[in-house]
């Protein structure tokens, strides 16, 4: 049997009774059927019902096993920002939450104005999390958490283009140098979720879903949090400015905020790399067969990299 193999009936068993031992020692027995509610090559969700109410069940492949140290050590170092777990197992990648309810996304009410301005504050208390994190950089890649600092970037990205094929030429020596100027920059290293928009996150500013998380120059949370607000509710180039500065003004203290703004654009040409390595980790171990566009999602982002960004 694979480590983590979602289908297979011995993993299924595994699974299900680390969930029945883990509920029982926390008093909240489960009552019914464990249900696979959501699945991916590189992840799995199942959901328990409890004496307690629903319980939620996620692992993940090996390569993205540390999100489950991960959370726990958030669950220490800052249990207001995120979602704390019930229990974890770090050597498989397994952990337990208890149910939090709706996220954001579901709760955003219908006015713009209204929705623009969770957004705001979520970008703000994200930036918040960030700056309380920052000391812990060395703590988390102890943990496994991947090492993205800008520093490391051109040789992550020289190993991904030996092994992915590109349609567009990339320029290893301008890239080089975008990381040279943002690790300069004075914004020290923190978490960067690397898929942070309003589904993962609940209302109340709590924190989840870390499985491509990665120590980095915290501005690269900007790339898909800026490309999902344009994507789900088509912001003007204005609210995304407007959005980017909500998040910069956290840092403010270290920089004028035109440097800021300059350190978040390279922070997401630079980041595309960091994404192509995570979806790298995701596939390699993949627990099911993978679709052609998840497959060819490192390229895509390789492709990228010197395209502008929505913060451009």
């Amino acid at each position: 049997m694979r480590a983590n193999d979602w289908h297979d009936p011995r993993w299924r068993a595994a699974a299900h009774s680390w969930i029945r031992e883990s509920l029982d020692r926390l008093g909240a027995p489960v009552t019914g059927e464990i249900e696979e509610v959501r699945v991916r090559p590189w992840s799995v969700t199942h959901k328990a019902p409890t004496t307690a109410g629903v319980r939620w069940f996620k692992a993940n492949t090996m390569d993205c096993a540390y999100e489950a140290g991960l959370v726990a050590a958030l669950g220490e170092w800052a249990p207001h920002s995120v979602l704390t777990p019930l229990a974890v197992d770090e050597k498989r990648g397994w952990l337990l939450t208890a149910d939090s309810g709706p996220t954001l996304r579901e709760t955003l009410p219908d006015d713009r104005e209204a929705r623009l301005l969770a957004w705001r504050e979520m970008l703000r208390a994200y930036a918040v999390l960030q700056r309380t994190l920052a000391p812990k950089a060395h703590d988390m890649t102890a943990l496994g958490v991947p090492d993205m600092r800008p520093e490391t970037l051109p040789e992550v990205l020289r190993a991904l283009l030996a092994e992915t094929a590109v349609d567009s030429e990339v320029d290893v020596t301008t890239y080089g140098k975008w990381c040279a100027e943002l690790a300069a920059d004075g914004v020290p290293a923190s978490l960067q979720h690397d898929d942070l928009h309003d589904a993962n996150v609940f209302p109340g500013n709590r924190f989840f879903d870390w499985g491509d998380a990665a120590v980095a120059h915290p501005f690269g949370c900007l790339l898909v949090a800026l490309q999902s607000a344009q994507y789900f509710f088509t912001t003007t180039p204005e609210e995304l400015a407007g959005l980017r500065d909500a998040y910069l003004e956290v840092w403010s203290d270290l920089a004028p905020m035109e440097s800021l703004r300059r350190s978040a654009v390279l922070a997401c040409h630079v980041g595309r790399v960091a994404k192509a390595a995570a979806w790298r980790r995701a596939l390699r171990d993949a627990a099911l067969p993978v679709a052609e566009d998840f497959r060819t999602a490192a390229a895509y982002y390789l492709a990228e990299i010197p395209k502008p960004t929505p913060v451009s």
